[in-house]
């Protein structure tokens, strides 16, 4: 029986699967072993660039959240100084009369004129060679008039009050003398209330 010749003896050698199944392949992206070349084969490993979303693909490289900066802390107004606490003369002639003659004009009186003036006492028989600070309120074509005194040229010092009747005042009263902290209402309400009680106002 003769014997059966041998592929590899007949020189024959049978084609890598390689070569038979992708031959473009293999020459297009593996030409030699000897020097390193990239290709464009993904591997299973490499996550696709094109799909970022990490809902949609697991391997997908998520960004690292950067913690929002700390907001800078909102400076603190400043509380506004009390009206009270501004310069005397200021005080008193941009909110003691505009307060005070419209809570006197709210009872009932129409002519009523208010000053602020630097002026000696007017009040009879007491002699003063020094002038104060006063607030001279009169109506009825100045029939009725009173004068609030500010001798130490501060609102929280001493106060005074007088009033006549077409005539000097007799007398000079203490004003607001028991009060610790004044304030421009109480400035206000109180001197309505002493002229009310002088029945000068309203239907008086």
């Amino acid at each position: 029986m003769a014997d059966e010749t041998n592929q590899n003896q007949a020189g024959d050698q049978i084609p890598s699967t390689v070569d038979q199944k992708a031959p473009t392949v293999s020459a297009a992206n593996a030409p030699s072993t000897s020097e390193p070349v990239a290709t464009d084969i993904p591997t299973a490993n490499a996550p696709d660039p094109k799909a970022a979303n990490p809902k949609t693909n697991p391997n997908a490289a998520t960004q690292t959240e950067q913690p929002a900066a700390a907001k800078p802390a909102a400076a603190k107004k400043e509380k506004a100084p009390a009206v009270e606490d501004k310069p005397f003369v200021e005080f008193m002639e941009q909110h003691y009369l505009p307060a005070l003659q419209k809570a006197i004009a709210a009872e009932g009186v129409g002519d009523l004129q208010l000053a602020f003036k630097k002026q000696k006492l007017p009040v009879a028989g007491f002699q003063s060679a020094e002038e104060c600070w006063q607030i001279v309120g009169s109506w009825q074509n100045g029939q009725r008039q009173f004068n609030v005194y500010f001798p130490d040229e501060d609102i929280q010092g001493k106060k005074g009050f007088s009033c006549n009747e077409g005539k000097k005042p007799s007398t000079l009263e203490s004003f607001l003398i028991d009060e610790r902290k004044i304030t421009l209402d109480m400035l206000v309400s109180r001197l309505v209330y002493r002229l009310n009680g002088q029945k000068w106002l309203g239907r008086n």
